[in-house]
């Protein structure tokens, strides 16, 4: 801290690839996990402990992120715009919602403007430079099966594997919303922009903020990914408008995964009790194929650990309430309570009681 400089050593990265599926001569279907120094990490939770607490006590971070903060997460964000959009349908109005996604937003972070940003947040003096020097001359490297590629200087992005990387990254999106009228929700780099769509001016706000986006994105060195952004039409009065982004012309969908659930236009939790239910037999599958010990105690903690959570997960937000989700999601938990060792013959009811 005192010489404002940080060792080169903490500056080098490894790179794992991770096969996640698809081809394995396609490089793009691979999960890249980044290996950094343990002390560096140390320094940074440090650094950024105290940075948080600067910034929330201050209240500068934006009410629109939702990612990488205390208090909040995909849940809290999904309730927030359920809890807008179904505010608008109970009036009676329609709703355009576009899913905006940024092409490799945490690789492209200019480092320079990067700084700048955090100057006009208050945070300067040796912390600054400290970050300015740790972002500069970072380098990584490609590790398979132990053998090691050139090193390559990394000139842009947040350090991924860091600790301080997702808050800089937070730091640096939270005026994207500057000039916006319409409601916009951001988690770390996944935002939608959305607002009710009664008049022809409604319409015309909504283009207004995305020309805003887009300069925003062209003015801090960014790109928006036009092909997968998208646009949901909600309300059965909907004149279901085109709306275009750097003159491509937004794909418009039924259903869209947002933040791990399936969103549709009817703002029915049909979709998303498929889509869970699915996800969950195919644990169980796995489970079936691969675990021969099935005794109650071992299978009740695969079913807590891998099973439940894709029942489970932001349930808050689509709670079933129709008979035939219900029974679809119940249809899990008795074909796992007929997996189990001495309770197959057992009736449903006997076999949820043991």
């Amino acid at each position: 801290m005192e010489e404002e400089k940080v060792p080169e050593d903490w500056k080098e990265a490894y790179v794992i690839p991770l096969y996640k599926r698809g081809s394995k001569s396609s490089v793009s279907i691979y999960i890249l996990v980044c290996l950094t120094s343990q002390i560096c990490k140390l320094f940074e939770a440090i650094v950024k402990d105290n940075m948080v607490e600067f910034l929330e006590t201050h209240k500068l971070l934006s009410d629109t992120q939702h990612g990488f903060r205390k208090g909040r997460s995909c849940l809290s964000s999904l309730l927030a715009f359920l809890e807008k959009v179904l505010r608008h349908i109970d009036e009676g109005c329609s709703i355009d919602v576009v899913f905006l996604d940024m092409a490799k937003a945490f690789d492209k972070v200019p480092h320079k403007r990067l700084l700048e940003i955090l100057r006009k947040h208050g945070i300067g003096g040796k912390i600054l430079r400290i970050l300015g020097n740790w972002l500069q001359g970072r380098k990584q490297r490609v590790c398979v099966l132990g053998k090691f590629s050139e090193s390559i200087e990394v000139l842009s992005g947040e350090p991924h594997g860091s600790i301080l990387g997702p808050l800089l990254f937070l730091i640096f999106m939270n005026d994207l919303e500057s000039g916006v009228v319409s409601h916009i929700l951001k988690f770390a780099d996944d935002f939608k922009i959305f607002g009710k769509v009664v008049e022809v001016t409604d319409v015309n706000q909504l283009e207004k903020d995305l020309d805003v986006i887009v300069d925003w994105t062209e003015k801090w060195q960014m790109k928006m990914n036009t092909d997968k952004c998208k646009v949901m039409h909600i309300g059965g009065n909907n004149a279901n408008h085109e709306y275009s982004m750097l003159g491509h012309k937004l794909q418009v969908v039924e259903r869209e995964k947002d933040l791990g659930i399936m969103l549709s236009s009817d703002m029915k939790s049909v979709e998303q009790c498929m889509y869970a239910a699915n996800r969950a037999n195919r644990a169980l599958g796995m489970i079936k194929r691969t675990i021969r010990n099935r005794e109650p105690e071992i299978m009740v903690k695969l079913y807590k650990a891998i099973v439940r959570p894709h029942l489970e997960y932001c349930v808050s937000a689509w709670n079933p309430h129709y008979s035939k989700n219900k029974e679809l999601m119940e249809r899990v938990q008795r074909r796992f309570t007929k997996m189990v060792n001495g309770l197959g013959h057992l009736p449903y009811t006997e076999r949820c009681g043991v």
